[in-house]
Formats: structure tokens, sequence, C-alpha cells
């Protein structure tokens, strides 16, 4: 395909503003896919994806439209997929910003918004849901051009739904942009933006070729790895894989190798090949980086192995998963995996429950935090039962966020309030129209279980959110222990800082007595910060009545059977086992 004649862009959106949509109506009307083969939502291939309406990975497609290439990538829109949109832009001129018409502009649209600008891209705007009752095009309008500084005959109307004006972006897509840069002639350098493991074909790797070509057979290296393979086989994805002859430049297309693991071939490496060789690499992403924690142990220790191999499988495709085994004198052998945010660990532990037959335990979710020993070594301690002893420790610092919420006027003060709640500061305050954008910097603990609720409840469900991760700072940190019957469980230890710490203890361990069924004997549960107990709660022994066959007779007899059943009580507090179940350990993420 000539140069000139290639297109390829994203489209980038705050979630649920109508990205996959609009890509169903280009891949229709530019007859990519029959309309007996359409169906919603048909670039979202997880079953997850479909069940929830978002979009978890993004998903190359190649679309012919008046004789030009257009290569499409719909990209995620929440928060913790981010990291999939940025590694979009890298391989894209062109973004096609979609905002509701009448939520308007939102978090994660500012946060897209400044990714494609700092990957110098052309921002085309599309007003999407206009047909909408709710859609109010002035404000919408007002708030695009205030943030972009573009015309307002640069603003495209379009309904994807129905498929009202869809045809004027495919048109501005090819009249507004430049084809893509690159050489021909130049040795072979192509980014790799997304690579997932196939059981059947060995690692796929979706590629854009920025310079030279590669062709079928031919001998591939990865630049940053070096790591050698053969493409078995190259081509475009319209949208099942439809093999050719080569990738040319400008191309976005797709790589069968013979390499074994995704380790091989890093998203971000570039890919050259053997005839063509060269070792400059293209700037490829930052490695992303986990930023929460959580243990997941199987329920039976048989199923370990198999616990463990699905993890592995999971990583292969999914290049933010990192994860190492873990070992809990309660639980007994788990992985402890990092996320980039909650959503992320729900899908990835729904997919280990359905994909691969798994029953789990996950405990509650943490970050990690840099600790300084009095000795000087430096420690980076993913879950709280790592913490060395208290007295070996200089100092500990936990990762704090830069955040920011767009949220109509009228809830600023119950904003400002959550944000204050969560030891949270705030930085600016700015207005776009009717909305206010509040930046703030917060401890991320504090806003990993329920802050994203909380917000969506104060704010009547109008507050959007969105983060980075911006620095660690030393704070007066504290290890909370949970006992139960006078037994640690590590599992359930967590950070807190010093000034919640004894709200926090009370509310977990009144939570624990909820959850931890009653048995046959007293039960303590309890919260302690090193050797001293700062909460307790205690779970009542069921009373069986003894003396219910013994009819009149002498008292003392009574007496002696009460308090033979006393004594056995008290043998069985000594020996006796308390069963935890499941839910204990995601105690904190239960809603009070």
């Amino acid at each position: 395909m000539n140069q000139d004649h290639i297109r390829n862009f994203c489209i980038i959106a705050h979630i649920d503003h109508g990205k996959s949509t609009l890509a169903d109506r280009m891949l229709e009307m530019t007859g990519t896919v029959q309309k007996r083969d359409m169906k919603s939502q048909l670039l979202d291939s997880m079953d997850l994806e479909r069940e929830k309406g978002i979009t978890i990975k993004l998903a190359p497609v190649r679309m012919n439209y008046k004789g030009y290439d257009l290569n499409l990538i719909d990209t995620p829109g929440h928060v913790d997929f981010s990291y999939e949109v940025s590694r979009s832009l890298q391989a894209c001129e062109v973004a096609i910003l979609v905002v509701d018409a009448s939520q308007g502009i939102q978090a994660q649209t500012l946060a897209n918004v400044y990714l494609a600008l700092a990957a110098d891209l052309t921002i085309i705007p599309v007003l999407n849901k206009i047909d909408l009752p709710a859609a109010d095009v002035p404000r919408v309008s007002a708030e695009i051009i205030n943030l972009l500084g573009c015309a307002p005959e640069d603003i495209l109307m379009i309904s994807a739904k129905t498929g009202q004006g869809v045809e004027a972006v495919l048109d501005a897509v090819i009249d507004r942009t430049v084809p893509p840069h690159g050489d021909a002639q130049a040795p072979t350098r192509a980014l790799i933006f997304d690579s997932y493991y196939d059981d059947y074909r060995g690692v796929i790797l979706y590629v854009r070729v920025v310079d030279g070509s590669i062709k079928k057979a031919d001998i591939i290296e990865m630049i940053a790895t070096g790591a050698n393979g053969i493409a078995l086989e190259v081509g475009a994805l319209n949208p099942v894989m439809k093999a050719g002859d080569e990738l040319t430049t400008g191309e976005i297309g797709y790589v069968v190798t013979n390499l074994r693991t995704t380790r091989d071939a890093r998203v971000g490496d570039t890919v050259t090949t053997r005839r063509s060789h060269i070792d400059t690499q293209l700037p490829g992403y930052k490695l992303v980086k986990p930023f929460v924690y959580a243990g997941f142990f199987p329920v039976s220790n048989d199923d370990y192995q198999d616990l463990k191999d699905a993890v592995e499988k999971l990583s292969m495709s999914d290049s933010a998963l990192q994860f190492e085994p873990e070992n809990s004198p309660v639980l007994g052998f788990g992985v402890r995996i990092g996320f980039l945010g909650l959503l992320h660990m729900d899908i990835v532990r729904e997919r280990l429950e359905r994909e691969y037959n798994l029953d789990l335990v996950v405990t509650n979710p943490s970050t990690d935090y840099h600790v300084t020993l009095t000795a000087g070594d430096e420690l980076d301690i993913k879950s709280a039962s790592d913490l060395p002893d208290v007295s070996r420790v200089r100092e500990i610092r936990e990762p704090w966020i830069k955040g920011e919420i767009v949220v109509p006027q009228k809830y600023i003060g119950a904003v400002l309030q959550l944000i204050v709640n969560k030891r949270g500061q705030q930085s600016n305050l700015s207005y776009i129209d009717e909305q206010a954008l509040i930046s703030f910097a917060a401890p991320l603990a504090n806003l990993l279980t329920d802050f994203y609720d909380q917000l969506k409840s104060v704010t009547s469900g109008y507050g959007s959110f969105n983060y980075e991760l911006d620095d660690y700072r030393a704070e007066d940190l504290v290890r909370i222990d949970f006992y139960v019957a006078g037994q640690m469980i590590d599992a359930l230890s967590i950070m807190a800082h010093r000034s919640e710490s004894q709200r926090l203890g009370r509310e977990i361990v009144d939570k624990l007595k909820d959850v931890i069924p009653r048995q046959n004997f007293q039960v303590a549960l309890q919260a302690a910060i090193g050797g001293k107990f700062i909460a307790r709660a205690d779970l009542s022994a069921y009373r069986k009545d003894v003396t219910t066959g013994l009819y009149g007779g002498d008292v003392t007899r009574k007496k002696k059977v009460l308090a033979k059943q006393a004594k056995g009580k008290k043998r069985m507090k000594r020996f006796g086992k308390v069963d935890i179940p499941s839910e204990a350990f995601t105690v904190m993420l239960k809603r009070d």
C-alpha cells in the first residue's frame, strides 16, 4: 500500500462515552464486517468485556475506505487500563476524542487528552450521543473549545448508535491528518504495542512498522531483549487475522512468531530483521509498575500448582501483571500479584475463577512501601506481614498519588471534605464552564478500597476521577496485627497511619465479628500495634443446654453437669481451632 494512503488513528474517551460503538459503526460503514456478522462491541472479544460493557484490551483493526487503509485501535476508557491507551497513542498519528454530549468533559477525557498531546497527535474532537434527550450540545461544545482551543466548526456532531455523522469522522481522519512518516528504504524498525500468547501458534505481536518492512519468513530480532525468532506469518486484522506477504512502512499489523514467551518480546520493544539490521531503538514506553498488591491463595492447597500455571498464562497476555510466590501459615501456599488498580484486580480474579476453574481466597489489597532500616538498607515491601521488627526501621515511605476530580460546582464542598478525610491535600481548583476541576494529592492506601464509591455517592454519580502515581513520602506508619483466639493471622495485617490506627483497628475487629461464625467456645478478636492491643471484640459461645434431661431432684446434679460443661469449654478454648471463612480476608472491601 502507498504510504500516502495510510492513516493510523485511535479512539480515546472517558469510560462509557461510546468508543466501542463508534468503532462498530465504522466497521459497518467501511464494509469491513458484513451486516450479518455484526454484533455490538465487536472488538471486545472477551466475555468479561461484553458483560461489563467496558473495553479491557486494546484492539487493532484495518478498514478500507475511499482507497485508503485506515488502521484503527479501540482503547479502554477506565483509569486502571490507561497504560493500554498510552501504548496505542505511540502507534498512531491521529486521536479521535469522543465526548458524551450529555455528560461533557470528564476526568479520564482530560487524562487522555494530555497523553495525546504529549505524543504529539492530531486530535479530532467528536461530540457523541447528540440524539439523547439529555444532550446539551452548546454547553459541551463550549467545554471542548475551552479545552482544545479549536474552532466550533472543527467539532463533529455524531450519534454512534444510529450512525448519524460517522462518515464525516472517517472523512476527517483522511483530510485533516498527515500520512505516517517513516523511510521505506531504511533498516527495519517496528514498535511492539501489544503482544499475547496463543496456545496453538506461540507469541503474536501487534506492531507498527516505522521504517523498512517485515516479510513472511524473515528472521526477526528484538533490540531490547536480544531475542531472535522467525516471522512465521504477517498480516492485518480485519478484524480477524488476514495473512499477507509483508508489512510495509507506516502499516499496523500482526506478526506470528515462534517465540515461546511474551517476555522475549516485551511491549515497547523494537523489532528489526536480520536482512536489514539496526541497533538504535525506537522510544518505547516507560515500564508499567503495579501499585496494588493482593495475595491469591487456592482454597485447597492441592490446587497451588494450577493457580501458579494459570497466573503465568495470564501474565503472558497482560504485560502489567507481576507476581511472586507467597506462603502464609494460615492459608498455605499462594501467589502475591501486583495490579494497576482494583478493577484490574477484579478482572484478573474473575478470569482465574472462570477460565481456569479455580476456587480462590483473596487477601485485602494493599500497596507497596519503601522501608529504610537503621543499618541503612532499603527494602521494598508489598505486604504488611513483610515489615521487619520496628526497632530496626528508621522510616517508612508510602506512595502518594496526584489526582483530578471533575465535578459539578455544587458538589465542591462535599468532595473537598472527602479528600480531607482521606488525608489528602487539595492543590488547585479551576473551572471548565459549569464543571469544577479539583487537583489534589493523597496517600494511595487510603483511596484503595472505597474512595471511588464514596465519590460517586457524595456527587450523586456526577463525579469522575483520574490519578497517577506521584512519589513516596515518609509518614508515621504502623502495622496493625489481628489476633483470632490468641493466634496472630498474618494475612489480615495492614499498614496504616498512626492517627487512623485506633479507628481502623476497631472497625476491622467489628467487621470480623460479623463474618467469623460463632464457635462452641468464646473467641476473642483483637487488634494490636506491636505488643499493645488497641481494640477487642468477643464472639460469644454457643450455649448447649446440657440440663434438659434432668427433671426435678437434687439441684447439685444440675450444678455438677454445668461445671463439667464449663471445664470442657475451658479445654476447648485452649486447643480449639477457629475456622476462618474466606470473606474475612477481604474484610476491608466490605462496605459499611
